[in-house]
């Protein structure tokens, strides 16, 4: 089965994304502070996620993937250590979904990687060449932190993908 193909089966209605759960050595996660303006203003509690992005036309999930990473962290040192079992999906709230991508999407359908920093801490650079910023700062931080720093509407799919990749923080 290709990673195309893998377990999808959600409405065209739901945009395809990747995410990207990037561990360090000693098994902490990268996460990103979005910059302000992105988001709900309501929501500035939960700011932190990890990288994640739209699958471009033609494009393979682990390519999105590779390249997301790279615009939102400039960081290309990294193995790829795992794939999520299945796409995690998740729908706009009504409040999100009036301001978000004219209404084409009702959410999001996302398949996660995790990949396994290789590089020194002096590579990532939020402001890729190319990409406007994402995040304004960035941590590293606990596997079991994950869920309560994402807004609540994504929290179900963080859930999924700590599950699925709990064994690579130990």
């Amino acid at each position: 089965m290709s990673v195309a193909s893998r377990g999808e089966a959600r409405p065209a209605a739901y945009r395809r994304c990747v995410g990207v759960m990037l561990l360090n050595k000693e098994g902490l996660v990268f996460v990103g502070k979005r910059r302000r303006g992105d988001g709900d203003p309501d929501r500035l509690e939960y700011q932190w996620q990890m990288p994640q992005g739209g699958v471009d036309r033609n494009e393979e999930p682990l390519a999105a993937a590779w390249r997301e990473l790279f615009e939102e962290t400039g960081v290309r040192s990294a193995e790829v250590l795992a794939i999520a079992p299945e796409w995690y999906a998740y729908d706009f709230p009504p409040d999100v979904l009036a301001r978000t991508r004219s209404g084409k999407f009702v959410g999001q359908t996302q398949l996660w990687f995790a990949f396994r920093f290789t590089g020194d801490e002096s590579e990532i650079d939020l402001s890729a060449p190319g990409h406007k910023p994402e995040f304004s700062e960035w941590r590293w931080t606990r596997l079991s932190e994950l869920p309560a720093l994402i807004v609540p509407f994504k929290r179900p799919v963080y859930e999924n993908v700590v599950k699925a990749f709990a064994h690579l923080a130990a």
